[in-house]
């Protein structure tokens, strides 16, 4: 199973190019709405230095990282959930991420189209989250009258759903995100199956430039996700998408002279990886070290059947040694000796930085 990202938001503010950023790809970008009809998938590494540090000690002749998909998904408009702008296609493309990547345009420049012709994130927010309102409410309503056709003899969850459904449908009426709801362990589990897109996880990539209206507007996007709980990071898109093709050379030299410290490149992806709710383990031998994505609280059979399904399925036991241990130790055999290797079973629950050996028989 990959971790997928979906970039939405407004045409025309970005969307492709911080795919392209993120990808060093080549979607299409262009100056007019609708350019990307069906949604491009890239594949990003998630670079995690610890690895390297892994490398360090055991000279592996393969390094391999971990990754998550991106998926740049068409932009949205008002009255999307209607169909505007083949509106529910794109919709459809979102329910299939897992969590939220929304670009919002936070400078002005002439030569590039606004949809609704002036720049107001804030604005461009609304639409787009009332547009994922609306389309939640289809969802739920479609739903409800589908689990009205079925018996409650049959399906014991089936009146629990209806409840948790109508409790949504009730909430989402009143034009709110239901990431504002608070809903149960057990309601969730039951709304996993029907995507929602309002209870995805969310972060804002604020598109600016270095006008005072660009940093004006990205204060405002700020001060509005901070109320709600969520990140903003904000990108030179153009500026960054020209660093993507200069040899490492070249990058320092523009990074050192325009004083740029940090991409907002790495920071989206490491947000990403957050926002997926999503720990790494690593595996390590001469031949090959390689990390691993799981979802945080995964359990060492779950993590198992990630590297291969044999392993999963004729599991006998996990070796573990944690990150600090192994930076610190260098040497297997000397971690053992100190009682700082061990053993666990199918229940383990996968914590960062675990390095895992696997012992099975198929």
């Amino acid at each position: 199973m990959s971790f997928k990202c979906g970039i939405i938001g407004l045409p025309n503010v970005g969307k492709s190019t911080l795919f392209n950023i993120l990808t060093t790809g080549h979607s299409a970008v262009a100056n007019f709405p609708f350019c990307t009809i069906k949604p491009n998938i890239g594949i990003v590494s998630v670079v995690d230095p610890r690895i390297e540090k892994i490398a360090s000690i055991v000279c592996p002749k393969k390094i391999v990282n971990t990754f998550i998909e991106f998926v740049d998904i068409a932009g949205l408009v008002k009255g999307a959930s209607q169909g505007d702008g083949l509106g529910n296609q794109f919709l459809s493309n979102i329910r299939e991420t897992h969590a939220i990547v929304h670009v919002v345009r936070c400078f002005k420049d002439d030569n590039i189209i606004h949809i609704y012709n002036r720049i107001n994130p804030i604005e461009d927010v609304n639409i787009i989250n009332t547009e994922l309102i609306f389309s939640d409410c289809d969802i739920c309503e479609k739903a409800l009258l589908q689990l009205g056709k079925k018996t409650t003899i049959l399906h014991k969850d089936i009146e629990l759903t209806r409840q948790v459904l109508k409790k949504c449908l009730n909430h989402l009426k009143q034009v709110c995100m239901l990431k504002t709801l608070t809903l149960s362990i057990d309601e969730k589990k039951l709304l996993q199956n029907f995507c929602l897109l309002t209870l995805k996880p969310t972060m804002y990539v604020a598109n600016i430039n270095d006008q005072k209206e660009s940093y004006r507007a990205l204060s405002e996007l700020k001060k509005m996700a901070n109320a709600a709980g969520e990140i903003v990071i904000p990108i030179f898109s153009n500026l960054e998408l020209d660093l993507v093709f200069m040899d490492s050379s070249e990058k320092k030299d523009f990074m050192d002279a325009f004083e740029i410290k940090d991409l907002g490149l790495n920071n989206v992806i490491l947000s990403g990886y957050k926002l997926l709710n999503l720990i790494t383990f690593f595996t390590v031998g001469k031949k090959e070290i390689r990390s691993w994505s799981v979802p945080n609280g995964s359990t060492s059979l779950y993590a198992a059947r990630k590297i291969h399904s044999d392993f999963s399925k004729g599991f006998i036991r996990m070796q573990v040694i944690s990150y600090i241990d192994f930076i610190k130790y260098k040497d297997e055999s000397k971690i053992k000796k100190l009682g700082k290797c061990r053993i666990e079973g199918k229940d383990y629950r996968i914590q960062d930085g675990d390095i895992i050996r696997v012992f099975f028989n198929v």
